[in-house]
């Protein structure tokens, strides 16, 4: 059985509990912005919405951001108004020990063996993805 962890489609933006609170009275508009400037560079990502955190706010997209997306989120967060710019680290993509989970490739992959998968094993479906 596996739990339902962060997903890779979520922007993990670390910031203080004000910015946090100051940034989240204003996601709509936020969003309306994020996704002209994600437009205006001809990316197919788009936000979805932008929910609160524990350590920070996390801005749920349509897709998997590339580096140029958080790069354009991070610079319209650090020019945003309604925060201390320095209290707002770089945004980044939730991060797993288990990166077979996030691509869905099962670690057994032959449900009646508990036969794990080697290297080659991984190359190989990699390379076919």
């Amino acid at each position: 059985m596996t739990t339902k962890g962060p997903s890779r489609k979520q922007i993990i933006i670390p910031m203080s509990n004000d910015n946090n609170n100051s940034f989240i009275k204003n996601s709509a508009f936020h969003v309306a912005n994020i996704n002209r400037l994600l437009r205006n560079a001809k990316s197919d990502v788009v936000v979805d919405f932008i929910r609160s955190d524990p350590i920070g706010i996390v801005i749920v997209t349509n897709k998997v951001a590339s580096m140029s997306d958080l790069q354009i989120i991070s610079q319209y967060i650090k020019k945003s108004e309604d925060i201390n710019k320095l209290q707002v680290e770089e945004p980044h993509l939730p991060q797993s020990k288990l990166y077979l989970k996030i691509i869905s490739i099962p670690f057994f992959p032959n449900g009646k063996t508990q036969e794990c998968l080697n290297a080659s094993d991984i190359k190989t479906i990699l390379k076919q993805n």
